[in-house]
């Protein structure tokens, strides 16, 4: 077989022409992602735009590789319905999944960078694919929100099938409580005042800092004005006094947040000189049964 008989045969003819649509496409997707990178300044924006491209070169490639093939495939319209319906239901699941890629870019679902929780996984975003997002996972056999070395895809799918919790997305702070039990003969105003002074100075920026994204959230949601200032409730019993210290944090920092909170007060509670103790449970045996 010569070269020109090659040239007279149709087969031969588009896989060629499926070759050098690739290659076109594949020049052309990197080309403008470079010079979408050069144009674009923030890491977040660089990121989606890349995506976006990579989409709509599938797309091109997939519509060219229909156009080239369109007049084998025009006799069998009714054949390909019958089997689109049949691939379709086969291959529900990836188009879900697509539909569900278009849906976090369009609707703002989540991005790179965020803190989620998809699917039951809690991790942050490191990878948004056409078919699935990529988590580095927090928790699990871990304590506290610390990474635990897996990396977990999940289906982008589950947007539409789970709720989808985004820790840091319009509002990157979340609230927090501790709680401390002291003895009822405690000086119990003094102690309150001490906390207070405590939940200032180690999370008195965050408040500032999430009052601003608070503001906004406002003006774009249906939503009251929430208080993200320091507060200290106080409930007793006849056990212990119980003061309940809420507080709002950034997402990335609520473990760090905590322990510092933690030692900050216990130091506070031992420089008191008595004035405020710890309580603890306590078994008072008052008599013993007779023999």
């Amino acid at each position: 077989m010569n070269f020109k008989s090659l040239l007279d045969n149709p087969t031969f003819i588009n896989i060629a022409s499926v070759f050098i649509l690739f290659i076109i496409v594949y020049i052309l997707v990197k080309i403008s992602q470079k010079s979408a990178t050069r144009l674009t300044k923030e890491n977040t924006s660089k990121y989606k735009v890349r995506k976006l491209i990579n989409f709509f070169g599938y797309l091109v490639f997939v519509i060219g590789v229909m156009f080239i093939y369109n007049s084998k495939l025009s006799g069998f319209g009714t054949a390909i319905g019958v089997a689109g319906a049949g691939i379709a239901f086969a291959l529900q699941e990836i188009i879900v999944s697509i539909a569900g890629y278009i849906a976090i870019f369009s609707s703002n679902f989540y991005r790179v960078g965020d803190r989620v929780k998809l699917g039951g996984i809690k991790g942050d975003v490191i990878d948004i694919g056409i078919l699935r997002t990529t988590l580095m996972e927090i928790g699990d056999w871990v304590n506290g929100d610390l990474y635990n070395g897996k990396m977990v895809r999940v289906a982008n799918s589950f947007v539409f099938k789970e709720p989808v919790y985004n820790y840091s997305g319009d509002f990157p702070f979340l609230w927090d409580e501790i709680t401390i039990p002291i003895k009822t003969n405690g000086d119990y105003k003094y102690a309150k005042e001490l906390f207070t002074t405590v939940l200032e100075e180690e999370v008195g920026d965050f408040a500032n800092l999430s009052q601003d994204s608070w503001n906004k959230m406002i003006g774009t949601y249906s939503i009251e004005n929430a208080r993200v200032k320091p507060m200290i409730t106080m409930v007793f019993d006849e056990n212990w006094i119980t003061f309940t210290l809420r507080y709002v944090v950034d997402y990335k920092s609520r473990r760090g947040t905590k322990s510092i909170l933690f030692d900050k007060i216990l130091s506070a509670i031992n420089d008191s000189k008595g004035r405020i103790e710890v309580a603890s449970a306590a078994i008072e045996i008052t008599a013993f049964p007779n023999k």
